[in-house]
């Protein structure tokens, strides 16, 4: 990559002088740019690997983040989210071997891997609920699906069922059917339950809302001094989708006392006094949510849980194509987890329940 021909397409303040590796994320190769007047950008090529239709992905950022400065604009607010720096010829993205793309670096910002203290995971709440809020009266039906089917929990459980025919049908992954019988029996007895939410939503019981869809922790920039929301990043998931399953998604990664692959299940709880935090900051910043989108919000919490378990389980059974893994049953490692995470949930469900109900009082 000649990353100066790249980037001379791009409106930057100046001369790009550097361009390093940053980060540690998975998907998209993300370099650090600094220019001679010593600001600095984010340059990502994005994996075509994962979005099939970079071009599409990058109409709804666009799109997006043009909406929501141009409302934080005529508010006299903050819009907090990072718009893409435009072309030349007034695109968001380049095609040379690949698609590239550039946006402004956040100074003095942090992101964190864990909730560090129970602000910064009440504030990371804020920020997911506001963003929700903020994209209310944005029509949703106008986003790509820049990954088809990536919440739907009724299809996920579609391609475990065909997971588990084609491992049957193969002798080299057909001994996987047995020992993972503990975790096929308990996500099908749950599968059900787990479809849920996807039946409300088509019936329009809940309504489809312009979300996240990718809501760790690391997606959030804080203030490095006030420890405040400045953005919500990654943006690369933005699509219609549920509010419950952007909620449910960070309590998952948040309020969980172990790691996703932790092998010893009794470390494994559903934290309830981060869950209270996560709970109470999401339901004051996310407004306008319907009475039967708060009566739902565990079912969100346990869904998305198991949503991922499911998903582990399907990649252990089609011989682990598309997690990367660091030894053999590693996603299975990882499926037992998430499911334990789930039990625990049920084990303290009117507690749950209890405290959303606390929350919005």
């Amino acid at each position: 990559m000649n990353y100066k021909e790249i980037l001379a397409d791009f409106n930057l303040d100046s001369e790009p002088v550097s361009c390093e590796a940053f980060g540690n994320g998975l998907i998209n190769n993300t370099f650090l740019v600094t220019t001679d007047s010593c600001k600095r950008y984010i340059l990502q090529r994005v994996s075509e690997e994962a979005f099939k239709d970079v071009p599409a992905l990058m109409e709804n950022i666009s799109g997006v983040t043009d909406y929501l400065e141009n409302k934080a604009k005529a508010e006299g607010t903050t819009a907090h989210v990072i718009a893409p720096v435009k072309t030349k010829s007034g695109n968001t993205y380049v095609k040379a071997d690949g698609y590239y793309r550039v946006s402004p670096f956040a100074e003095n910002s942090i992101s964190i891997e864990e909730p560090e203290t129970d602000e910064d995971f009440y504030e990371c709440a804020v920020a997911f609920g506001t963003f929700i809020s903020d994209l209310a009266d944005y029509p949703a039906e106008t986003l790509h699906e820049t990954i088809p089917n990536f919440h739907n929990t009724q299809d996920r459980f579609r391609l475990l069922h065909e997971a588990m025919d084609n491992a049957k049908a193969d002798q080299t992954l057909a001994p996987r059917i047995d020992e993972a019988k503990d975790e096929i029996a308990f996500a099908l007895a749950r599968e059900q339950e787990a479809g849920r939410l996807q039946g409300m939503r088509d019936s329009g019981e809940l309504p489809t809302r312009v979300t996240h869809n990718d809501t760790k922790l690391n997606n959030v920039l804080l203030d490095a001094d006030t420890r405040k929301l400045l953005y919500v990043i990654d943006l690369d998931t933005v699509m219609p989708g549920l509010a419950l399953y952007d909620y449910g998604d960070c309590v998952r990664f948040g309020a969980s006392t172990a790691a996703e692959d932790e092998t010893d299940l009794a470390k494994i709880q559903c934290d309830m006094h981060l869950f209270e935090v996560f709970t109470k900051g999401f339901v004051s910043a996310c407004k306008g949510l319907t009475g039967r989108e708060i009566e739902m919000l565990p079912l969100g919490a346990k869904t998305i849980t198991l949503e991922l378990a499911v998903r582990f389980l399907t990649d252990y059974l089609n011989g682990d194509k598309y997690f990367a893994t660091k030894y053999p049953g590693h996603n299975l490692v990882r499926a037992r987890s998430q499911m334990a995470l789930v039990a625990d949930m049920e084990r303290k469900w009117d507690e749950m329940n209890r405290i959303v109900k606390d929350a919005v009082k």
